[in-house]
């Protein structure tokens, strides 16, 4: 898989190229209430919820944000505000990506056209592409898809869109429990794990590691 080259490179984009900050805005909300192991306690619960309320069928992420905020407040014996989910929701499209990412990225897309695939509303994702340094040829969206991830029904709108199969493209992302697992079951063989410490590895899922993506243009032959 070292010199495959797919007909497309497709990406999650929060986490894996946009720095993902939920953690970051929860401390900022409630870090002076919580001694340090309870704030570890909280930021694990919120992105339990986060991963539960997507789930179901689709809403918007503003409900989905709150949603788990409220619930993470309440399991952690937190006073919830509406305020502090709508402020929350609203730093999402002011995030920049990874140091690492813009000149990976811009060496690939010379060659290869690029796709997102992202948990995200058509507001918001625009704002954090054009942060990113290189051109996409598509960007995909929860809201599209009437989906989130790791639900199958977005990875199978994005390969419907862009009229190929899962042999075709090769899918990169940090997170096995959004992406890559659900990538694999849908038989997506090229993939490529960024190891930013989110999860920890699981090499069943079959993918290449790399430690961000400076090592993205030498998966592919680059």
């Amino acid at each position: 898989m070292s010199h495959f080259r797919p007909k497309y490179i497709t990406f999650d984009c929060y986490g894996t190229l946009t720095n993902f900050q939920m953690a970051e805005a929860a401390r900022d909300l409630y870090g002076e209430q919580l001694d340090e192991p309870r704030m570890a306690e909280f930021i694990k619960n919120f992105a339990g919820y986060r991963l539960d309320e997507v789930l179901g069928d689709w809403k918007p992420y503003n409900e989905v944000v709150y949603n788990a905020l409220q619930r993470a407040c309440k399991r952690n014996g937190i006073k919830f505000h509406d305020d502090a989910a709508r402020m929350v929701y609203e730093r999402v499209p002011t995030w920049g990506p990874h140091p690492d990412v813009p000149a990976g990225l811009a060496k690939v897309a010379k060659e290869i056209p690029l796709v997102i695939l992202s948990n995200a509303m058509n507001s918001q994702i625009m704002s954090n592409v054009e942060k990113l340094g290189a051109p996409f040829h598509a960007v995909y969206t929860a809201e599209q898809a009437q989906s989130y991830k790791p639900r199958f029904k977005g990875f199978e709108y994005m390969l419907d869109m862009l009229g190929c199969g899962p042999e075709e493209i090769l899918h990169c992302s940090s997170s096995f429990r959004y992406d890559l697992m659900s990538a694999h079951d849908l038989g997506i063989k090229n993939k490529v794990w960024v190891n930013r410490g989110h999860e920890p590895a699981n090499p069943y899922y079959g993918y290449v590691e790399i430690r961000d993506i400076s090592g993205l243009p030498g998966v592919v032959g680059l």
